[in-house]
């Protein structure tokens, strides 16, 4: 549905099933590189703005949760090839109450050198924090291509260095940015966003909490926080594109 409606707004959509995920090849829910990924991230949508029809146009990054992180390792690679970024609940850190223990932690990364592809990562229900709505939890549990096991050792292992090299790197992020967060969101943790606005470099930035809300805005919220959440980030993209042809 997101596609769907920004395509309806007048904005060319493209989204990519990272390897390992969705219905792209790999072993399913394996990461055993969070910068290769990134690297293939780069390479699709450099080859999708060299197509005629979009050279000139202005482009933004999108992401949620873990896009939210890709996005912003795409952006540290690449400084000055993106007009903007959303970013919607990113994974800048990890909630405190979604990770193991310390000792645990030490625990499997001793373990992921070993075992990098076992299913060890204790971990909560994630549709039961992710989603406000009850009958949207229900159904997160018939979508058959997203991951629902346990993480990867290694990658549990490679989300939790990337959000740490993210949260060490937020006075480096430079793009414009629109930032959108549940406040009672219990997967990723929302006082990152708001370090990530007061901490990056750039002068136009915003951040958008929205009260009581859960992790998926866009999915398990009512239909009117949807709404609200989709007009926000259609008004931040009608005006930034609106300055970016206007230079």
């Amino acid at each position: 549905g997101i596609a769907r409606k920004l395509a309806s707004s007048g904005y060319a959509f493209f989204a990519m099933d990272y390897p390992g995920c969705g219905l792209s090849e790999g072993l399913h829910g394996y990461i055993p590189s969070f910068d290769r990924l990134v690297d293939d991230v780069i390479e699709h949508y450099s080859k999708v703005k060299e197509k005629p029809e979009f050279r000139t146009l202005p482009s933004f990054l999108f992401g949620q949760s873990l896009g939210g992180a890709v996005a912003l390792k795409v952006h540290l690679k690449q400084p000055n090839a993106w007009n903007g970024a959303i970013l919607v609940a990113p994974m800048c850190k990890i909630a405190d109450n979604m990770t193991p223990p310390w000792l645990v932690t030490q625990m499997l990364i001793g373990v992921a050198n070993f075992l990098p592809k076992h299913k060890l990562v204790p971990q909560k229900d994630l549709a039961e924090a992710a989603f406000r709505d009850p009958n949207h939890r229900k159904l997160a549990a018939y979508n058959v291509i997203v991951y629902k096991d346990k993480p990867r050792l290694k990658t549990a292992l490679e989300m939790l260095r990337t959000t740490q090299e993210i949260e060490r790197r937020l006075e480096e992020v430079s793009l414009p940015l629109l930032i959108l967060h549940g406040e009672a969101d219990t997967v990723t943790d929302p006082s990152v966003s708001k370090a990530l606005h007061e901490k990056a470099c750039c002068s136009d930035k915003k951040l958008k909490l929205y009260k009581d809300a859960y992790h998926a805005l866009l999915e398990g919220e009512s239909d009117e926080m949807i709404i609200q959440v989709f007009n926000d980030i259609i008004s931040w993209l009608d005006e930034r594109s609106r300055e970016t042809n206007s230079c």
